[in-house]
């Protein structure tokens, strides 16, 4: 194995980065309710991207950089990022997110970013540049950068999104995951410390 993708809200961090962006728009209960529903598979990924940034329209950037600033790292993220480093692995995030929100935590130092940008104009959020919506699209250009095959990828998410990179994957853990993906997992993981992904590699 050669690769290791993560996903970045509540895989990755504890928080949903767009929920705690609502809180701040006080559209927290209206944000969360779709947010669920996608993660459940329940609602296209896309569509539900689009609703909740149309509803967020406008909120000024400082409060999304406030929202930012809760943002905190799973248990065991650090030293899990630290091993796998150690032990010669690419690490890349793959996030249906912002990557605003994931720059946060560069100092990790993961090798590939890939996630979506929030456009802001006049200092107020305008709209969404969409970089990651299928997952699994993401993977094949990780494939065809590194040179490597299916069976070089390990993929870690909890959500119905991740269900495209898992299928593009070698090895695939589910890390507390929705039953949706559960379902297409070799490994679930029910304990919220990342460092349990170490047993399996």
């Amino acid at each position: 194995m050669k690769l290791v993708v993560i996903d970045f809200d509540s895989t990755l961090i504890k928080n949903e980065t767009i929920d705690e962006i609502a809180k701040e728009a006080k559209k927290e209960k209206e944000i969360k309710k779709i947010t669920k529903l996608a993660m459940e598979g329940k609602l296209d990924y896309k569509e539900s991207l689009k609703e909740r940034i149309k509803i967020l329209k406008g909120l000024e950037k400082e409060k999304i950089e406030n929202a930012i600033k809760r943002l905190e790292l799973t248990e065991g993220a650090r030293e899990t990022i630290e091993e796998l480093k150690k032990r010669g692995y690419k690490i890349a995030v793959v996030s249906g997110g912002f990557d605003i929100a994931i720059k946060k935590f560069k100092d990790l130092g993961i090798d590939y970013i890939f996630a979506n940008q929030l456009i802001f104009n006049n200092g107020k959020l305008e709209d969404v540049r969409e970089i990651v919506i299928d997952k699994g699209e993401i993977i094949d250009k990780l494939k065809d950068i590194l040179k490597i095959d299916k069976k070089d990828i390990i993929v870690v998410g909890d959500g119905a999104n991740d269900i495209g990179m898992f299928k593009k994957a070698g090895l695939r853990i589910a890390f507390c995951a929705k039953p949706i993906l559960k379902k297409e997992a070799d490994i679930c993981i029910e304990k919220r410390d990342l460092r349990e992904i170490l047993k399996y590699l």
